[in-house]
């Protein structure tokens, strides 16, 4: 079933920045109210105040929480039992860049915990009290069709969100939910500055600048899917052919491909400072 935008009543997560922040000015126009969800008060406010310059009257609450933890989520649960909301988008995430044997083992628990753990439950707990008809918009990355080495973590959490959101989908069919997921490739976030290490490197963007896309363009997409009830979308041309590249390829051409840009990337990598 297709989701009306018009006067949702939308919960985002991670909309302090980046996606988030987006997908908030993107639903003011529209929405009915909107729940911003984030660790930084601060932040939220500033994302608030632009949302209300492109629509004064429009109702907006902030929530302050550490999705990672059990705590922040069940903070969130309260603030919305009661509220009549029905749209849920699950943007909060973060990533890490290096091997998975020198990786700081709190980082990788605090990824696994936000882009997996946090997901799943929130929908658990939240989706019972979302109004009817409601919708669900969990956010991927192309980086879960492959292998992907030095972000190995991440983009194994991201092909969990795809096929999570993808079984989801078809569990709730008939019950007046709509599922969607959004799988951008590179967008220019903020999300690199989590992702690097303390004196790491960047990761390698040979070959990004042709499937690069706007985070206005990324939002767009994914709002544009809960519209026309499409499972899984791919924002751009070049991002929906590169996974479409990665799903049909032999693995083993595959592997032999990612260890190639490995180790070329070592060969030109530079630590940030």
């Amino acid at each position: 079933m297709t989701f009306p935008l018009h006067g949702c009543r939308a919960i985002i997560t991670g909309a302090s920045s980046g996606l988030g922040a987006e997908f908030a000015r993107q639903l003011a126009p529209q929405a009915g109210a909107l729940l911003l969800v984030a660790r930084r008060p601060e932040a939220l406010e500033a994302v608030r105040a632009e949302c209300l310059a492109l629509r004064p009257q429009l109702w907006i609450e902030i929530c302050a929480a550490d999705l990672a933890e059990t705590a922040g989520r069940e903070t969130l649960r309260a603030q919305v039992a009661g509220g009549d909301w029905n749209l849920l988008v699950n943007n909060a995430g973060m990533g890490d860049y290096g091997p998975v044997v020198t990786a700081d083992p709190a980082k990788l628990r605090l990824m696994i915990d936000l882009n997996i753990t946090a997901p799943v439950l929130l929908v658990n707990s939240l989706l019972p009290s979302l109004a009817r008809p409601a919708a669900i918009l969990n956010v991927s990355s192309l980086a879960g069709e492959m292998p992907l080495p030095e972000a190995a973590c991440y983009a194994a959490s991201k092909a969990f969100v795809t096929r999570f959101s993808e079984a989801l989908r078809i569990e709730l069919a008939g019950q007046g939910v709509t599922v969607s997921c959004l799988c951008p490739g590179p967008t220019p976030t903020g999300f690199s500055r989590t992702a690097r290490r303390p004196g790491g490197g960047d990761t390698d963007r040979s070959g990004q600048g042709l499937l690069r896309q706007l985070p206005e363009h990324v939002v767009a997409v994914g709002l544009n899917a809960l519209v026309t009830d499409r499972a899984c979308v791919y924002p751009g041309l070049g991002v929906g052919l590169a996974a479409r590249l990665f799903r049909h390829l032999p693995r083993v051409v595959l592997r032999r491909l990612l260890q190639r840009r490995l180790e070329r990337g070592k060969m030109t990598a530079t630590p940030e400072s």
